[in-house]
């Protein structure tokens, strides 16, 4: 007998049976989902108050529209647990975000019901568009719908899809779930902007009394409507006071309430029967029906395990890279008035909330937009300024040409400090921050820096700022420090015992080598090791070194292609490489380092398997 047994919708043909049910009945099973979420992510973990937010709309939206036949693209995929479960997956509801469990994102490969991949903002206009016009091309009827969360309109890719969307006579429909929240509280003109129209209910209520009275008005009444429909710009713009939505050429609805099931119902089948591009603007509070996740909605967008009651998380994070990071930046910036700290809406997360209490000058929250974070700061440099953008070593990718175009080219010193670097474990494939290392080593004038502990950050960071110059970044993992070994004074550390064998690494795979030793040493396997702090440039120096082996292998939580370890091996033939070779699914971080060579056990196996090979 399964959990989730005593639930109604365990019972139900999902999601056909939406459809078939009163909305009395479908009210309830909103109730009855979010107790589901509250006792799943309570145990598993996950993104709880965009979930809460999102129960009503995520109902309406499946008994309104036909899924699979019409395509849901979710934008980001965090807010799709309801989603999961009105999709027929309940039953495994359990296993989210757990080994070989569901993923806590949609991915096309779990369902027939998810329609794109959904990890990072802002994608989701694009995508649909992209559906929307295939299927116009092959006579589909059927509708593409991005579900948008308001934070992910302060992502330049957003408006580049708007811009292409609301002109392409398609029948693609942006919902706009507007809570005042991303990951952090939403910053600048746009996140305003949506604010307004949040208190704003006169548009639609205008044009519906304009346009009855001109109904009602006898000879001249209907010819007037048609004129003024006619001239859309002026009528929106003089009686209507059009959205910037409408100009980019989209029919508005809205705004709607997000938590009333029969108004959204009614706003997104008009939205349906407009067959053309429509915008609708829905309003929800993020965390709702839960109390902790409503009073304190940044804490509970991305959760551990948690005790229901209290609302207490079973983890406090204080001890983190993160925080070590913000903290000791803080410090730094007391001493260096030139220093700044950015972040792409990721303040906590990323440990910079105490920076931004003591310098709220020089603190900088730019919204989802990682490319306008470097280009950002390659103005700030080009003045002198120190800008130490904090970001997310998966998010980085998204601003690979303005590293190339407006930092490397004209070397301006920028600091980046590259947080969840390497395996990150439940958020899975879209998440790992496995790309960074090969992304950076392909462009001039960069510097990396790999620390294994904190101490070795804090001076990692302290030179980054003060002694280098150009891109430098120092990439640190998610989560706390663990044993490591060693002086952290240098570029790097030999602990050597005059063995043949050498293991070099960086980073937080050290603890694993110094665990694969005392493995080998009990077997009576003899190695060295060396652990480098500063990863790149190539440094003549440890070629020096590792040249001196008979066997070197190279262990490196990154993909291999692009890697520290590939580029040794260029050089030293006796370099052998060990490192991630494909995209790493969603699972604890200690077996998913096992499962791709990088545990202290499978380094040591590793290890003397290439020494008996000899």
């Amino acid at each position: 007998m399964s959990a989730f047994d005593k639930y109604k919708l365990s019972s139900m043909d999902l999601p056909k049976d939406l459809k078939k049910i009163s909305a009395k009945e479908a009210s309830e099973l909103c109730s009855e989902i979010r107790e589901i979420l509250i006792d799943t992510v309570s145990k598993t973990g996950g993104h709880l108050a965009s979930n809460l937010g999102t129960v009503e709309l995520t109902m309406a939206i499946h008994r309104v529209f036909d899924s699979p036949k019409d395509k849901i693209v979710w934008d980001v995929g965090h807010q799709a647990y309801t989603h999961k479960l009105l999709t027929g997956r309940l039953d495994s509801f359990d296993t989210l975000r757990q080994d070989n469990g569901l993923s806590g994102f949609c991915r096309p490969n779990e369902s027939i019901h998810d329609a794109f991949i959904s990890g990072h903002s802002s994608t989701a206009v694009s995508a649909a568009l992209g559906i929307a016009c295939a299927m116009k091309a092959s006579n589909d009827k059927h509708h593409a719908i991005a579900v948008v969360g308001d934070g992910a309109a302060t992502g330049g890719l957003f408006f580049e899809g708007l811009n292409n969307a609301g002109k392409s006579e398609t029948n693609i429909i942006v919902i706009m779930n507007c809570n005042e929240m991303s990951i952090s509280k939403n910053v600048g003109a746009v996140a305003k902007y949506l604010s307004q129209l949040r208190t704003k209910d006169s548009y639609h209520k205008t044009k519906s009394v304009v346009e009855r009275a001109l109904d009602k008005t006898p000879v001249v009444g209907k010819p007037i409507k048609k004129t003024i429909r006619s001239s859309k710009n002026a009528f929106k713009d003089i009686l209507l006071h059009s959205t910037m939505f409408e100009d980019f050429g989209f029919e508005f609805v809205g705004p709607l309430d997000g938590h009333n099931l029969a108004e959204l119902e009614k706003g997104l089948s008009a939205a349906k029967a407009m067959n053309c591009p429509v915008f609708v603007h829905v309003n929800t509070i993020k965390g709702k029906g839960y109390p902790p996740a409503e009073k304190n909605p940044g804490e509970f967008h991305g959760v551990g395990s948690f005790e229901i009651k209290t609302g207490n998380p079973d983890v406090v994070t204080t001890d983190s890279y993160s925080s070590v990071f913000g903290l000791e930046l803080t410090e730094l910036a007391k001493k260096n008035k030139r220093i700044v700290a950015m972040t792409a809406a990721m303040k906590y997360a990323t440990g910079l909330d105490t920076f931004a209490k003591t310098f709220p000058d020089r603190f900088y929250d730019v919204g989802i937009a990682e490319q306008h974070a470097v280009t950002f700061s390659g103005g700030l440099a080009s003045m002198g300024v120190i800008p130490v953008f904090a970001v997310y070593s998966s998010f980085l990718q998204r601003a690979y040409d303005q590293i190339i175009h407006d930092l490397s080219i004209t070397n301006y010193h920028v600091v980046l400090g590259i947080d969840r670097a390497g395996i990150v474990g439940s958020d899975g494939e879209t998440h790992q921050g496995i790309f960074d290392v090969g992304l950076l080593t392909s462009i001039p004038n960069t510097s990396i820096y790999s620390p294994s502990c904190y101490d070795e950050l804090k001076q990692c960071l302290k030179r980054a700022i003060e002694n280098d110059k150009g891109i430098v970044a120092v990439r640190y993992p998610r989560g706390s420090q663990k044993q490591t070994f060693g002086d952290v004074s240098s570029d790097y550390y030999l602990e050597s015992c005059g063995a043949d064998t050498l293991i070099v690494t960086y980073g937080r795979l050290c603890s694993n080598a110094a665990r694969a030793k005392g493995i080998l040493n009990n077997k009576d396997i003899k190695c060295d090791i060396l652990k480098l702090v500063k990863i790149y440039p190539i440094s003549d120096e440890i070629l020096d070194i590792i040249s001196k082996y008979k066997k070197v292998i190279f262990f490196e939580e990154s993909y291999i292609r692009g890697g520290i370890g590939e580029k040794y091996s260029s050089v030293c033939p006796n370099v052998i490489p060990v490192a991630i070779t494909g995209f790493v699914r969603h699972a604890p971080v200690d077996v998913l380092l096992d499962e791709n060579g990088l545990s202290a056990e499978k380094m040591a196996m590793k290890t003397e398997d290439i020494i008996n090979a000899t």
